[in-house]
């Protein structure tokens, strides 16, 4: 029974959700992606860095 009102009240909650427009799912989706890969050049460069001081310091 507690089930079944669990999913009552979900139903319920679900009529009141505000839901995003198409609009703002693909302006949040690009600053996502666009984020990511922000992140993920600044890191492959930060690495790639790290590997040349490596290379430059521990090879001599």
């Amino acid at each position: 029974m507690r089930l079944f009102k669990f999913f009552g009240e979900v139903k319920n909650e679900m009529k009141v959700v505000t839901w995003p427009t198409a609009k703002e799912n693909r302006r949040d989706s690009w600053t996502v992606i666009m984020t990511s890969v922000m992140y993920g050049l600044f890191f492959a460069a930060i690495d790639a860095l790290i590997l040349f001081l490596l290379n430059t310091f521990v090879s001599k």
